[in-house]
This record gives structure tokens, C-alpha cells and sequence, in this order.
């Protein structure tokens, strides 16, 4: 990009400026904003704009208004255009731009939205120092019939060729979802997955029952994998998701669904999908598509649901799915709607409705709620799914209201009114609705369809006349039968009016298919409506009687038909029929393999042979052709090989394995298998050798100087019978010779010689022996004999219990045993304090590693150490034990008490308790303490004092600053340590709370600097914790080239050279987790200020003269620069101030005496001081009388000088609220003194609401009109070069308490 330059002059400066105009891309922080920054460095407090919150893509609906808002940042403020891809926005009856204060949101309308403002807009914030962009599309949704007919309308009249229309069609812009897959033939519905990913468990059954799913047990394991991965996907944008909702139909004629969910970001874009296709919502319930939200709960409802609306739902929240349902409008209507029901207390009521198509469930509820099926209500469905009933059991007063029964997108309704029963005593029975019109409905039915009713297959649709349905027909006359024993009060009639009174003998349990084996007994059975009526049974199609070799039995209402022993012919349809229904099932026959028990029990004996055999097993099996065999050994299939051999036919199998090895033996498993099951049968197999060597290494358990004893392990095969032998040779190292020692049991593998020379060495083979031979040998090596080995030193002895006269110890034998057994040991014991170690064993040695020492005196401190003894002799003894004192035990001490926290800072904090008080015999009294900490990170303790202090008091040191930690102290005495105590709550190491306060009460709050000098402001403050600090210049955050040193009491602001644009009010604030003070201190750089220009007189008025002058220089760069006017005539020669205090440039002189010359001199004043005078002419009038002249002699000057004072102090005023103050006092010093007057340590001087004037010495503040914020102290600072004074009052404000109050 070039670089563009513009060179600007400065008038005040009058020098040079070159901006350039460079294109730097940032990166910003909401993402897809792009930022460009014009010049390469910024400004101190300037920044180039950026995106709060960009606008966000939307989709609406034809005619309808559209928003996008967008909240930008930057300093200057920024401005904000819109754009478009594909046109202007300009046009004002289309698009309107306003910017809301309130939300701080720049908002472009849309007034009426159509198709051909569907595009890519873009908005633009802009300010000196850079621009930044971002885009959002608008996507229109075309609607309505209307528009479709007159789009086809307009394509027919014009016949435009087929490229024009679709060029039309491209302005309707629909967002589409990603398709679920077709469903498949014998595959589960994808819809059904999708809905019970985002469904809880409890409605698994019955959403798989509406797709015709039975069992879904299967599906569990892949449905718990895409509800993890669904999760992942949701956990982007939502935290959590519960209790969805699927679609259903409510009592208000709305269709609702939803679900509760908390978003990560509430502006999160939630769209609704209907097959795939977005639908446009609002939250106005008039609108066909809507969403309610309150707080975490979404419902979204259509209204006035008719069969177009039809289809699968999906909500998305940005591009993760939360809730999937699907809406059924299935074609029904009510034949019979339910009626009103009034029932006594105690009684069941029932609704029941009739449908004119089978549904498999509608949906029963009340005015707020949905009914399901329990203990309260029982709905059932008869048969053929056209009559549905709800029965409310037990009524009681709180079940009064309306019921509604949905079916689709129709619904019925009824009241229930339940009154007392007049007995009092409570009844069961049953109430139904009317029997008006059932005659009716009756005779509407039969002329409808007509017909014996039933359709043939056991079920019946209830259209014939005497057809009916069995669960409509056992209500109707339940109170008919003989159950009049119980006493059930019944109402006669219809349960619904407008039904059909008798619908014929029903199945209540039709036939199922059934599976047998041959040889095996089945049996089918069903179970009618009534008890009373025969029916026939049928084998594809043909008539069963007894005679067929079947039994048919009648058990009241239960109709069986079994078959003793099926064989394959009994494989086909069986059918049952009574009264004009019937019901089938298909009975399969099966021939899985067969094995004989006596053929199994001869298999599974194990097989025993010896190495180089045979073995052989046989099997003889039945099954149904085609047969697979398969032989095992230890789970690997055996084949065919030069040893392994294996005959099948039709109804044996034979393996055998040739010349048998060892190594062959294990498991042997046949396996028959055909296309009806599978059988198993195992075998073992053991083949007998002679064993394997003996195992090493050989341990050397003795070698004393006559004997040598040695160990080793057991062969590790046995040769599959045990080792009965155990065969030793000898040879002596250096010779050639090896002795037969003979044979020892093989139960022992070890063996002592006893017949041996000291001094000598000897080498040992052993061989194994069992039934089948003798195994190869093992040698050991070389094993020395006569050899004096000590044993090593055991552990050091451990106190078991320590009494007054006895102490028990106990010990564990050496690791190094010296090669030969240990024989004993030898205890001793030392007094503390002494070097003396005594044998405690005096009558002999230890055998056992345990030993109770009583020669002990009471109080007394000893140690211990032991050695062990082997035919060697003693080793060295062990290490000695910890000290331990003859005494009784003790208790362990209680919990400290009265624990508190006694002083903190940053690196250490001081703790204090009291002792726990002594319960005899539960609790001893504590000898010492342990105070432990813990940091709230961590887990585990750790001990301050490694050893117990016997103060109730410590100090924790070396803590991080502000680090919380958990601390408690233990008691503790010889019998162990107590239980800890500790405090409620961490402790943060830091000092006692303080709120943020400063120290110098008598800082300056108002500093004067020559420009160049340096500014150093040092503030001292008081916190606890460490407070964060903050300095602003004018609001602020102060520039880069000043310094800011803080520490934990005070901070230091430095300017190593200042300049004039470092004038300002500097705030410092001081904040921690107390609270926070601020502080204001108004820094003024400046210069010794240059005199003004030339002085004119004029003389408009006897004995007044008027001054004017030029302005200095420094009066547009010194806002607060002045000017003093002196006075001086002939008759006096010494300088008096006339004025001071002008902010303007000229002033009249009064009381000018004519016949005297007057000289004028106008001063420049700052804060600085007074710059060189400018002075005026001679100023004199002419006297009418002659003059007198006087020769005065000449005098010298005098120093006049002298520090600052207060002539007349101020004093406490009293002013009424809303009037007038005035307050004065009078100074004096030279030169003449600066005066500035504070309210409440705040320079006033500066300040518009107060009239401050300083004439000759009297200074004087006019407060107009008093107020409460008035109220306070006052103070008057005079400084000159020969010091400073002071003076304060109070001014207190009347009337402020009646303020207050109201």
C-alpha cells in the first residue's frame, strides 16, 4: 500500500508535521472481525476501533422486520456505516440506522424484509487511527400460499423461457439441515436413533413400541456410544441439557415440545428444523411456530396443529443438536367421544372413547398434566386398538376437573365430579359414563360395515354387528357374573355412550410361535373372553381332533393343544378358531446335535497312557444334516496330520493320536455344530514319563565342620505320577570318583551329610525317580566343609509394651545365617547414661525372637541389642533399640482447647492454646505438642516441629504471602498423640484486615513545578492484605514516561522531567478486599511567567486613570496566569499594590490627586510568581494653584521583607442551609504572600463555586448558597520565600439533620 503524507503547520509552534497513513492488520478479539490501523504507533490513550459484540447472522421471514445490532469500542469514539455484497442501504423506506443509548448498540432495521435482501452485510466502526469490519448474512424464508400462486402465475402469463425461472428461484434463500439417511429395509428408523439420543431412559419403551421396536436391549451398547459423542458436540455450547420433552398435543390445541438447558452464551442462535428444513419462530403465541422461555425451560409449540404439520422436529443450538421428536397426524377421528362421569368417594371412574383407525396409544390428561399408567390411573387398549379407556381409581375430591383424551390432533372431554359417599363407609365399584345413544351408535355401526365381525385373524376391528370387542364386553358385565360375591357396586349400561353394546368373544391371549426340538414336547395356548365358548384347532388348515396324536384340552377360558414328542412333520401353521375369530402361530421344529449320556459319561473319563502310546476317543452323535465336527486340544483346533488322525460319518467321529508325547497331554474337546445349536463334550488326556530334573539353584542350608546340609526345589514336571525318590551321589573336588549316597524319600528335597572332612570340598548330583524312570541328574557346585561363618547382625529389637517392671521386646532372625541354622541369640541391655552393656540372658541363650526383660528399676532409661547364635558361635550384635523407660503406658492426650490465632503477617503467624484437661483413665495429660500446617492445595500435612514443644504456644514461620493454609496442633505424651485440633476455616497469611488509609494528614494536595524540574509525590498509606494500586492522571491512566514505584506502605510517582501537558489532578486509590480510599492531588508545571506588553493610560473621569496593556505570552499556555497592578506617585515613594488577581488587561485607578506625578507598573503572575513589570508613563495632572516644591533629601531603601502571618485569624461561622457564607481573615508578610484556601484538605482556588479575592492583605471566600456538601473544615495556607502560616475554622451548615431526615 502507498504511503500517503499530509504536511500540516502549526501556528503556536510555528514548525513542520508529517502524518503518515499506513494499513497495519490487527487481530481482534471476537473472532471474524478484521481490523485495520491507519498509523504505526498510537497515541498514549488512543485506540483504533474494535467489535464488542459483532452482529449476529439471522433468518426471518418474508414482510417481516429485521434487526442487526452491533456494539463497537475505540477512543475517539467511533463511527459506524452498514453495507451490503449486493447493493446500497441507503434507501430510507427500506433500511433505517439509529443508535440506542440505553443498550450502547448501533442497530440496522430492516423495515419489511423480501428475497432480494437476502445477502452478506457488512458493518464498518471508524475513527482516525484505524477501521474495522465484520459481515452477517440475512437469509429470507418465502412463505405462504399466496406467494407460491402468484410466482406460478406470473411464470405461466409470461412463459419466460426455463433459465428465467429458475433465476427466480434463487432469490428464495432456505437454510437446510444435513438429511438423516434413509431408512432401510430390516433396519432400525435413523429417526428413532436420533430421538432416543436426546430422550431420557423412561421413555425407551415407549417410543420404540410407536416404531414398532419390541426389544431394544440390543441397541443399548451403540446407543450409549452416540450419546457420548452427542455430549462432546453439546458440551461446546451448552452446559447441560435435562428433562426433554417429545412432541404431544396438549388440551389447549397446541402441539408442544422442549426440554431445560443452560447455555454457555445466552446469545447463543437456537434454530428449529422441520425435516431438515429450517422454521422461522417467535415468542409471540400468535405465530404459527413459537417459543416460550422461562429461565432454563424451552417449550416450543404449534399452534393450531393440522396434517401438514406433520413431520420430524429438531432443535439445534449454533450446529450442536439438543432435542429431536417426531410428529405424527395420524388419520382419526372419534366415533365415540368420552362423557361426563359422577362417581361417590371410593369408587373407580372410568372414560373410555372409540376411534375410527387403530392407534396403539393416545394420550390421557388432565388440564396441566399428561396421565400415565400406574397405581392412581389404568388405561388400557382393547385388541383391535380402537377402544381406549382411562380409569381413575379410588376417587377422591382432588380428582375433580376435566379429562381429556388426544388422539392425533383431535381431542375429547369430559368432567369428573366425585361426591361423598351418604354411608360414609366407603365402596368399591365403578362408574362409567351415560347410556344415551348406544342404541344408536349400534345400529350406525352394523349398517356401516355389517358382517359377522372380525376380520378372521384373531384380533377384529369391532365394525361387524356382532362382532365387538372382548374388553368393552367383560366391562359392560362385570357385574353380572359371578363376582357378585365380592359386592362391587356396578352402574348398568354403556361405559361410553354412542359404542357398541356386545362385540363378541375376544382373545384376550392370542397364540404365539413357538420353537421345539424333536423328541421334545410343545404346546400352544390361548385364551378367550369367555369361559363358555368352544372353539377348533387347525394344522395348515386342516382339522386336529384327539386322533391326530395331539391333546387338546380346555381349561375354562384357556384353550391348549399339546404335542408329546414332535417329530419334523409336526412343523407347520396351527390355527384356533372360535366363534368367527381365530388366532395362528407357526410351530418350528428344530434337530440340534445329540449326544448319548453313556457315550458322554465314557468321553469324559480322563485317558492315561505312557510316552510312545496311542490314545483313541469315539464319539457317536444325532442331528440334522449338514453336520460340522471339529476336534480340540487346550482350545486349538486339531487337523489331520502324520500323528493326528481323524474318521467322521454320518453318526460317529474318531480321532486318534499316534506315539504320544509328554508334551501332548492336556484338554481334548469335539465340537458338534449344525444349523440348530451346538454341543460340546470334553476329555483329558495325561501321558506318563519319567520326570524332569531335579530344579536349582541348590541352597546351602549347613556347613559346619562335620555336617553339610543343602536344599533344592522340586522337578518341575513330574512326569504325570509323583517323585517317589530322591537319588544323591557324592564326589570330593579334585578327584574322579563319585559314591552312591543312597536314596531319600522324595516328600524332603534336601539332604544333610554328615560324613564329611573338615576342610574338605564336595560336589552332589541329584537325580529324581518315579514309576516311569529315573530323571537326569543336578550338580551342584562346590560346597566347603569345617568353615567357621558367623551370622550376620539381626534388625534392632522392638519394643512390643514397656511396663514399671517389665519390658517385652521382639526381633527378627539375621539375614545371613553364617551357612548353618541359628542355634539362639543373645540379648543386652544398657542403662542411659552409662557405656556398660550387661548380658540380659544369663542362664543361656534365646531360642525364641522374643524375650521379657524384668531386671529393670522404675523411671529408669535403657537400650537394647541382640546377636544371633549359630554352630559357629555369636555375631556381631544389631544396632540398639530406641530408648524406652520402665513405666506403665499412658493414654494419649484429648484435643487441645481454647486454640486461637494470636498474631499473622505476611511470612509468619503466631498461635496460642491451652492445655486439654486430664481424664484418668481415658485420656493422660499431654507432655508435649505438634503443630501442623497444610496448604489448601495440598493433601497432606506437614509437622512444623520435629520435635514435641511444651509451650502452649508457637509461631509458624516461612509462609508464602497471602497463601491460605489449614493448620491444628496435636497433643502428645509417651503414649501417643491425641487427636488433632484445628480451626474451622484456613488462615491466609497475611496481617489483620485494614482498611486502606493514608498517613499524612498534612500532604499537599496542590504542587507548583518549574517545567524541566522533577516531580516526586511520595504517598504513604496503611493496608493489610496488600492493596492494588492505581494511579490516574485526569481520569486516566497516567502516561508511559511516568514512573510508579509501589511498595506494601507507600507508592512513589516520578516525573524525571516535566512539562507543561503534565499539569492535571493525579488520583491515586488504594484497594484491597477491605476497601478502598482515594486521594487527589492537582500537580501544576509551569514557568517564571513573561511580562506583559506596553502600558497605556487613559483618563475618561476626573481623579480616575484607566490602564491597558498587552497580554504576556504565556496567557494562552497558562490558564491560571494573572496580573498586579502597583501603584507609586511623587508624593510617596514606595510601591502599593492597586490589584491583584485580573484576568483581564486593563483596570482604573481611582483617588489620583491632581498635582502629583503617578507612576504604574503591571506585573505577569503564576504560580511561579511575579515576572519583570511593565511599566507605564508618567501620569500627572496639572494643579491650579502654583506648585510647591519640596526638596526631599534622598533616602536609602530598607528591607521590608518578613515571613507570612495572620493579622486576624478566621473564625467558626454558623450558616443557615441555602444562605450566604462569608468568611475573612487578614495577612501580612513581604513580598506579599500566596494564599490558597482548602475545604477538606481540597484546594478551592481553582473552583467556580466559590468567590475568592485577596485586597491589600484581607482575603476573603463568598459562598453564595450554602448546601450540606459545604459543611466542614476550612483552611487558609499563606507561603512566601520566607515561609508558610496557616489558619483554619469550621463552617457548619444549619438545617442539614432536617435534610437528612427527610
Amino acid at each position: 500500500m502507498e504511503h500517503e503524507g499530509a504536511a500540516t503547520v502549526s501556528s503556536e509552534f510555528n514548525c513542520y508535521f508529517l502524518l503518515l497513513t499506513v494499513a497495519i492488520k490487527e487481530r481482534s478479539r471476537v473472532p471474524g472481525v478484521m481490523i485495520t490501523q491507519y498509523v504505526e504507533i498510537l497515541p498514549a490513550g488512543k485506540s483504533t476501533p474494535d467489535f464488542a459484540r459483532k452482529p449476529m447472522p439471522m433468518t426471518t421471514q418474508e414482510g417481516k422486520k429485521g434487526f442487526f445490532k452491533a456494539m463497537v469500542s475505540g477512543e475517539p469514539a467511533p463511527a459506524v456505516t452498514w453495507g451490503r455484497n449486493k447493493g446500497e442501504v441507503d434507501d430510507p423506506e427500506k433500511y433505517k440506522t439509529r443508535y440506542d443509548d440505553r443498550a450502547q448498540e448501533h442497530i440496522l432495521e430492516i423495515l419489511n424484509v423480501n428475497p432480494d435482501q437476502a445477502d452478506t452485510y457488512k458493518c464498518f466502526a471508524t475513527n482516525e487511527y484505524g477501521m474495522a469490519v465484520c459481515t452477517a448474512t440475512l437469509n429470507v424464508i418465502e412463505v405462504g400460499f399466496k406467494k407460491k400462486a402468484k410466482e406460478v402465475t406470473s411464470l405461466f402469463a409470461n412463459r419466460k423461457p426455463p433459465q428465467d425461472f429458475r433465476k427466480m428461484l434463487k432469490k428464495t434463500v432456505v437454510t437446510k439441515k444435513k438429511q438423516l439417511p434413509p431408512k432401510k429395509e430390516g433396519e432400525i428408523d435413523p429417526k428413532l436413533m436420533e430421538m432416543l439420543i436426546c430422550a431420557p431412559k423412561k421413555d425407551y419403551e415407549k417410543m420404540c413400541f410407536d416404531f414398532g421396536v419390541t426389544d431394544f436391549r440390543w441397541l443399548l451398547k451403540r446407543l450409549n456410544q452416540l450419546k457420548k459423542e452427542r455430549k462432546d458436540e453439546q458440551a461446546k455450547v451448552v452446559e447441560q441439557v435435562n428433562n426433554v420433552r417429545q412432541i404431544e398435543v396438549q388440551p389447549n390445541g397446541r402441539a408442544e415440545f422442549g426440554l431445560d438447558m443452560t447455555l454457555h452464551d445466552p446469545n447463543s442462535a437456537i434454530n428449529l428444523y422441520k425435516d431438515g428444513t429450517m422454521v422461522p419462530y417467535g415468542d409471540d403465541e400468535d405465530l404459527k411456530h413459537s417459543l416460550k422461555t422461562t429461565g432454563t425451560k424451552y417449550v416450543f409449540s404449534i399452534k393450531d396443529p393440522q396434517p401438514e404439520d406433520a413431520g420430524f422436529y429438531q432443535v439445534d443450538v449454533e450446529d450442536a443438536n439438543v432435542l429431536a421428536t417426531d410428529f405424527q397426524v395420524p388419520a382419526v377421528e372419534f366415533i365415540a367421544k368420552i362423557k361426563d362421569v359422577k362417581a361417590l368417594e371410593s369408587e373407580d371412574a372410568i372414560f373410555q372413547c372409540v376411534l375410527s383407525t387403530p392407534l396403539n396409544r393416545i394420550t390421557w390428561s388432565k388440564q396441566n398434566s399428561s396421565l400415565e399408567h400406574g397405581d392412581k390411573y389404568e388405561i388400557t387398549i382393547s385388541e383391535d386398538k380402537l377402544i381406549h379407556t382411562l380409569r381413575v381409581k379410588d376417587c377422591k375430591m382432588g380428582d375433580n376437573g376435566a379429562y381429556y383424551a388426544i388422539a392425533g390432533i383431535c381431542s375429547s372431554c369430559a368432567s369428573l365430579k366425585v361426591e361423598a359417599d351418604p354411608n360414609g363407609k366407603g365402596r368399591m365399584g365403578t362408574q362409567t359414563g351415560n347410556q344415551d345413544d348406544l342404541t344408536n351408535l349400534q345400529k350406525t355401526d352394523a349398517a356401516g360395515d355389517g358382517g359377522d365381525g372380525g376380520d378372521g385373524d384373531g384380533s377384529g376391528d369391532g365394525s361387524g354387528g356382532d362382532g365387538g370387542d372382548g374388553t368393552n364386553k367383560n366391562l359392560l358385565t362385570e357385574g353380572e357374573d359371578a363376582d357378585d360375591k365380592k359386592k362391587k357396586r356396578v352402574r348398568t349400561g354403556p361405559l361410553v355412550p354412542d359404542t357398541v353394546i356386545d362385540r363378541g368373544v375376544q382373545f384376550i391371549c392370542g397364540l404365539s410361535d413357538t420353537v421345539a426340538n424333536i423328541g421334545e414336547r410343545a404346546e400352544l395356548s390361548c385364551k378367550l373372553s369367555s369361559e363358555t365358548s368352544e372353539g377348533r384347532w387347525y394344522k395348515n388348515g386342516k382339522l386336529l381332533t384327539s386322533e391326530d396324536g395331539v391333546t387338546i384340552i380346555k381349561d375354562g377360558a384357556c384353550h391348549r393343544l399339546v404335542i408329546d414328542c414332535c417329530e419334523k412333520d409336526d412343523a407347520a401353521v396351527y390355527c384356533f378358531e372360535a366363534e368367527g375369530r381365530k388366532s395362528e402361530a407357526t410351530l418350528n421344529i428344530q434337530d440340534p446335535p445329540i449326544i448319548d449320556d453313556d457315550a458322554l459319561g465314557k468321553f469324559t473319563k480322563t485317558v492315561i497312557i505312557k510316552a510312545g502310546e496311542n490314545a483313541e476317543w469315539k464319539m457317536p452323535f444325532l442331528g440334522g444334516a449338514p453336520m460340522t465336527i471339529q476336534w480340540y486340544k487346550d482350545d486349538d483346533e486339531l487337523l489331520p496330520a502324520l500323528n493326528v488322525k481323524i474318521e467322521t460319518s454320518a453318526t460317529q467321529s474318531k480321532l486318534r493320536l499316534v506315539k504320544c508325547q509328554r508334551k501332548d497331554g492336556g484338554e481334548v474337546k469335539i465340537k458338534i455344530k449344525n444349523e440348530f445349536g451346538t454341543t460340546e463334550a470334553i476329555s483329558k488326556l495325561i501321558v506318563l514319563d519319567k520326570p524332569t530334573p531335579p530344579q536349582g539353584p541348590v541352597d546351602i542350608m549347613e556347613s559346619a565342620v562335620t555336617s553339610v546340609e543343602f536344599k533344592w526345589k522340586p522337578p518341575k514336571d513330574s512326569g504325570g505320577c509323583p517323585v517317589t525318590n530322591y537319588i544323591i551321589e557324592r564326589q570330593q573336588v579334585g578327584r574322579n570318583k563319585w559314591s552312591d549316597l543312597g536314596e531319600i524319600p522324595g516328600s524332603d528335597p534336601s539332604y544333610k551329610d554328615s560324613d564329611v572332612t573338615p576342610g574338605r570340598r564336595y560336589c552332589y548330583r541329584i537325580r529324581a525317580k518315579n514309576a516311569e524312570g529315573i530323571s537326569d541328574y543336578l550338580q551342584t557346585g562346590d560346597i566347603a566343609a569345617g568353615v567357621l561363618r558367623y551370622p550376620g547382625s539381626p534388625a534392632a529389637p522392638k519394643v512390643v509394651s514397656a511396663f514399671k517392671d517389665c519390658i517385652n521386646l521382639a526381633w527378627c532372625p539375621p539375614s545371613d545365617t553364617g551357612g548353618t541354622k541359628i542355634v539362639g541369640y543373645n540379648l543386652e541391655k544398657n542403662k542411659k547414661g552409662t557405656n556398660y552393656w550387661s548380658l540380659v540372658n544369663q542362664g543361656g541363650s534365646i531360642t525364641d525372637t522374643k524375650y521379657a526383660v524384668k531386671d529393670v528399676f522404675e523411671g529408669a532409661a535403657y537400650e537394647f541389642r541382640v546377636a544371633a547364635i549359630n554352630l559357629s558361635g555369636a555375631g556381631d550384635p544389631s544396632i540398639p533399640c530406641e530408648t524406652v523407660i520402665a513405666r506403665d503406658p499412658m493414654k494419649p492426650p484429648g484435643k487441645v482447647t481454647d486454640l486461637k490465632l494470636t498474631s499473622s503477617n505476611y511470612t509468619t503467624f503466631s498461635l496460642a492454646w491451652t492445655k486439654p484437661t486430664e481424664v484418668k483413665g481415658v485420656e493422660d495429660e499431654a507432655q508435649g505438642y505438634y503443630v501442623e500446617i497444610r496448604p489448601i492445595e495440598n493433601l497432606e500435612w506437614t509437622r512444623c516441629n520435629a520435635i514435641p514443644i511444651t509451650l502452649t504456644s508457637y509461631t509458624v514461620l516461612g509462609l508464602k504471602a497471602m497463601a491460605s493454609y489449614w493448620v491444628r496442633v496435636i497433643a502428645t505424651n509417651y503414649g501417643g498423640d491425641g487427636e488433632p485440633q484445628g480451626f474451622d476455616s484456613y488462615i491466609i497469611a497475611m496481617p489483620p484486615p485494614v482498611r486502606p488509609k493514608f498517613k499524612d494528614r498534612n500532604m499537599k494536595t496542590f504542587v507548583v513545578v518549574r517545567s524541566g524540574n522533577t516531580v516526586r509525590l511520595n504517598i504513604n498509606f496503611e493496608a493489610s492484605p496488600l492493596p492494588q494500586i492505581l494511579w490516574l492522571k485526569d481520569g486516566t491512566p497516567v502516561p508511559r514516561h511516568v514512573t510508579i514505584t509501589n511498595s506494601d506502605k507507600g507508592s512513589q510517582m516520578l516525573i524525571p522531567t516535566s512539562e507543561r501537558s503534565d499539569s492535571g489532578i493525579y488520583t491515586i486509590t488504594v484497594k484491597n478486599i477491605v476497601g478502598q480510599e482515594s486521594l487527589n492531588v492537582e500537580i501544576r508545571v509551569t514557568d517564571d511567567p513573561k511580562p506583559p506588553g506596553p502600558v497605556e493610560l487613559d483618563q475618561n473621569i476626573p481623579e480616575s486613570v484607566t490602564l491597558s496593556w498587552t497580554p504576556s505570552p504565556d496567557e494562552k499556555r497558562d490558564d491560571r496566569l494573572h496580573y498586579m497592578v502597583s501603584k507609586r506617585d511623587s508624593f510617596q515613594r514606595t510601591w502599593r499594590t492597586m490589584a491583584d488577581n485580573l484576568f483581564n488587561n486593563k483596570f482604573t485607578v481611582i483617588n489620583i490627586l491632581p498635582g502629583r506625578e503617578y507612576y504604574f507598573r503591571v506585573f505577569a503572575k503564576n504560580d511561579m510568581g511575579l515576572s519583570p513589570p511593565s511599566e507605564s508613563p508618567v501620569f500627572g495632572t496639572v494643579k491650579q494653584k502654583g506648585k510647591f516644591k519640596v526638596n526631599m533629601p534622598e533616602t536609602k531603601s530598607l528591607d521590608f521583607q518578613s515571613p507570612p502571618s495572620f493579622i486576624v485569624p478566621l473564625k467558626t461561622r454558623t450558616a443557615p442551609w441555602g444562605y450566604e457564607s462569608y468568611m475573612s481573615c487578614a495577612v501580612r508578610g513581604d513580598p506579599a504572600p500566596r494564599v490558597t484556601w482548602y475545604h477538606n484538605h481540597i484546594s478551592l482556588n481553582t473552583n467556580t463555586n466559590y468567590h475568592v479575592t485577596n485586597v491589600c492583605g484581607v482575603c476573603s471566600l463568598l459562598i453564595l448558597k450554602v448546601g450540606p456538601k459545604d459543611d466542614g473544615e476550612y483552611k487558609v495556607v499563606i507561603e512566601n520565600k520566607l515561609g508558610t502560616a496557616e489558619s483554619s475554622m469550621t463552617l457548619i451548615v444549619r438545617g442539614i439533620n432536617i435534610y437528612m431526615r427527610f
